[in-house]
């Protein structure tokens, strides 16, 4: 599916009875801290590009309250402090060297960052019917699996994806491993979490199991959650668009032909797609929002880009991450397998 102008506009214009929000954080930090999955540690294992509220931390106790203790947001709902973040892009140059891959904003003047969406129902379907509940202070998430490197290591995870955008509007076709040849736009990374919660459990050890699929069908198809998961959330969806335009040249490409980006952890096939999610809206105006009969353009408290883009934090973790580097942060090499 390729959204256009048009597309957007025919959205914005019909009558749903639930929410579809789409919206633009600018980027806050490029730095090594993962407060799931490393805690405390700093730095964390690898490179992470985090947007949200300038709370951020390597910590990110359950208890901290986000809104309270954040100066401002990145986002354009001016009360949404939650962050979103995901590991960041290098190119691999045929002489081995890594260069870290810069992001296009999908919102004109914003700073690189991710495009955001909360959804009731499927992203095409203009109806947006059904009922969610939102969020509540302390929840966290996590989906994708840094270790995997196959398909079927990956395929346990639903549409954590990779598009070969010709032009800013392509959305497909999806795959689920690095394009194979140059993009002429650049490549868009698509990472949507599950949608059904245990109604108790705010998080749990491996940051995945308080949250499941339907028991079956898809969220797209409005599948039943299971028993064990009754409670039906919004769909958080991540866009992020890589501007690989400056690595087309295949003559830079590793020579034995294969394709040469490579996340901040070395996974090179493109499986290990992930990305981590902590909650941090302000008080009830996710729900408020969810429960708002629109598409794209919902109301509530938002912000200019010049605001989004003036947040900002500083690295706590100071060392290279631009240029040309050896190695990748954290001593890690491109792996295929």
């Amino acid at each position: 599916m390729e959204w256009s102008l048009f597309t957007l506009l025919v959205l914005a214009l019909t009558s749903p009875s639930s929410a579809l929000l789409r919206f633009q954080c600018s980027q806050l930090v490029v730095q090594r801290l993962d407060p799931l999955v490393n805690p405390g540690q700093v730095p964390s294992t690898h490179v992470h590009q985090i947007v949200g509220g300038n709370s951020f931390n390597a910590t990110m106790d359950p208890k901290k309250d986000m809104p309270g203790e954040s100066t401002c947001t990145t986002c354009s709902f001016s009360e949404d402090f939650s962050n979103y973040w995901t590991a960041v892009l290098y190119f691999r140059a045929r002489n081995g060297t890594y260069k870290r891959v810069p992001q296009i904003s999908q919102i004109s003047g914003a700073t690189a960052g991710i495009t955001v969406y909360y959804m009731s129902d499927a992203l095409y379907d203009t109806a947006q019917k059904s009922k969610v509940t939102a969020f509540k202070p302390g929840f966290r998430m996590f989906v994708g699996d840094v270790t995997a490197r196959t398909k079927e290591e990956n395929t346990r995870f639903r549409q954590l994806t990779y598009t070969c955008m010709k032009d800013s509007g392509t959305r497909a076709p999806e795959t689920l491993e690095f394009p194979k040849g140059p993009c002429a736009y650049g490549m868009m990374i698509n990472q949507r979490f599950p949608t059904c919660w245990d109604g108790v459990n705010l998080d749990s050890p491996d940051h995945m199991s308080h949250m499941s699929y339907p028991e079956s069908g898809t969220f797209e198809s409005q599948g039943p959650c299971p028993a064990t998961h009754p409670v039906r959330m919004p769909q958080v969806l991540f866009e992020v668009v890589w501007d690989t335009k400056a690595f087309n040249n295949k003559a830079d490409w590793p020579a034995d032909g294969s394709q040469p980006f490579v996340w901040s952890f070395g996974d090179a096939t493109g499986y290990a797609n992930h990305a981590d999610y902590v909650f941090g809206w302000k008080g009830d105006a996710l729900q408020k929002l969810m429960d708002t009969p629109c598409v794209v353009n919902c109301g509530g408290k938002t912000q200019n880009t010049a605001a989004m883009n003036k947040c900002s934090q500083k690295a706590v973790v100071t060392e290279p991450i631009d240029g040309w580097l050896k190695a990748l942060p954290g001593g890690f090499q491109a792996q295929y397998s």
